[in-house]
């Protein structure tokens, strides 16, 4: 019946705009989707259950540990689906860098339901993809905000807080363009968010000052970008940055390249994610600028960079 079938699926990276490490402790925090970065899935016949991707090729059943959640993903999808004795090769394709705070096991997983939906030509609604990529990130990140599925399978930005729904706004302010840059060193968010628990144990009034900080800034940068006002934004992000290295969780190399995006012309530069590594995040008023400012972070030591715009005008 699928002979000549092949089914596709895609998904987007992710980028936290504002509220890194504050979002635990109740405050907002801002993530969009970036299209500068994609995870593709095809589905095919195949007389066994294979999976072929960038770290493992081989039997689905064999996958090694940090793959569990795409295993995941694919079980649970033909389950859904009733075609759980189905055997299948599935080849995923990927320029999202792991471990980088840009969402690529969610990617993975939102391209491995969409995938496996088109092959087998079933409708696959938002209700039915979140549940189950939320449950492939339960096995990657043990207990998923839900941020990272709805960014990277969405086209809008998305205003968080812990433990409510998400609401989604429109990224559009007019005349900016954002650079991320990778840094090449995976990011630490279990160390980060364990020490920045730590800090707060030690000295709860001083680090709650910066958490409460983080929130306003963040809720700020969502006003702003409603206004369509990308100098206000660039000062949220900077103002931001200083936050966040009170709490230890930017490092060195983060610390050189905000430096130099800044000393380039932008107006406003971050860490995003979780930091000590993965990337960060400069935001510039024209094109010539963002490509600027991207040249100088890599002559810097940045591994990689991508440029979005942030506005429908651009």
């Amino acid at each position: 019946m699928y002979k000549e079938k092949i089914g596709h699926g895609q998904a987007s990276g992710k980028i936290i705009l504002m509220g890194e490490h504050s979002v635990v402790y109740g405050e907002p925090a801002i993530a969009f989707p970036f299209q500068e970065t994609f995870i593709a899935t095809t589905v095919e016949p195949s007389t066994a259950m294979t999976l072929d991707c960038l770290y493992f090729s081989g039997n689905l059943a064999d996958v090694p540990s940090p793959l569990k959640s795409i295993k995941e993903a694919v079980n649970q999808t033909l389950i859904a689906l009733h075609q759980e004795n189905t055997t299948l090769k599935i080849t995923i394709t990927s320029t999202i860098p792991a471990e980088r705070g840009m969402g690529s096991s969610a990617a993975a997983a939102v391209s491995i339901v969409r995938a496996l939906f088109d092959y087998f030509d079933v409708t696959c609604t938002k209700e039915v993809l979140l549940p189950l990529v939320n449950r492939a990130e339960k096995i990657a990140h043990g207990n998923p905000s839900g941020i990272d599925a709805a960014a990277t399978s969405g086209n809008d930005s998305l205003f968080f807080i812990k433990g409510q729904p998400l609401e989604s706004f429109p990224m559009n302010v007019s005349n900016a363009f954002l650079i991320v840059a990778d840094t090449g060193i995976k990011g630490q968010t279990r160390a980060a968010v364990s020490d920045v628990a730590k800090l707060f144990e030690q000295d709860k009034a001083k680090i709650a000052q910066h958490i409460t900080e983080l929130g306003r800034l963040t809720r700020l940068a969502k006003q702003v970008i409603l206004a369509d006002n990308v100098l206000a934004l660039g000062n949220s992000m900077n103002q931001a940055q200083e936050q966040l290295k009170a709490l230890t969780v930017s490092n060195e190399q983060l610390d050189r390249l905000v430096t130099t995006a800044r000393e380039n012309g932008a107006i406003g530069a971050k860490l995003t994610g979780g930091g000590r590594g993965g990337c960060m995040i400069s935001l510039a008023e024209s094109k010539e600028q963002a490509e600027k400012i991207a040249a100088a972070l890599k002559n810097t030591g940045a591994v990689a960079t991508w440029i979005q715009s942030l506005g429908v005008n651009n």
